[in-house]
């Protein structure tokens, strides 16, 4: 015949936090064995990776961990993997390269700008002496009698 059980707590519903587990103790009894929840690994924040380096834990052993188990000695450390961080660390460098080209290219753009008027006026200053010069040897020269 099977061995009846008593629980050695009083909540009787089997909710998640009331996991019970059938065990034989040495002196061949069967007992309840009431099972902890599973601890859960810290997840990256962007690509939801475990984070390594870091203790899983409940919420009331995570209050009582030390803060050496709790993060990483990086940027970030804790709540965002390596490879997450880096690519916001290039993301950023790049973003800002951007940003300079822009305005480099604008400088450029704005002394092109400014140079083409002086440009087209030593151009038409240059063109409009020219035909001076060249009416002046024109009047110069003698004309030849036919």
């Amino acid at each position: 015949m099977v061995q009846r059980l008593t629980l050695r707590r009083r909540l009787s519903y089997s909710t998640s936090s009331n996991r019970k587990v059938i065990t034989k103790t040495p002196g061949g009894k069967l007992r309840y064995h009431y099972v902890k929840k599973q601890r859960t690994i810290p997840k990256c924040g962007d690509c939801k990776r475990k984070l390594f380096g870091i203790a899983a834990g409940r919420p009331h052993e995570w209050a009582q961990m030390s803060q050496t188990h709790k993060h990483v000695t990086r940027a970030y450390g804790g709540s965002v993997c390596a490879k997450c961080v880096r690519e916001r660390v290039v993301r950023a460098f790049l973003i800002e390269e951007q940003q300079i080209v822009k305005k480099v290219l604008k400088a450029q753009a704005k002394a092109a700008r400014l140079k083409q008027p002086r440009l087209a006026a030593k151009a038409a200053a240059a063109a409009a002496a020219s035909k001076k010069s060249a009416s002046k040897t024109q009047e110069k020269r003698p004309l030849k009698k036919k």
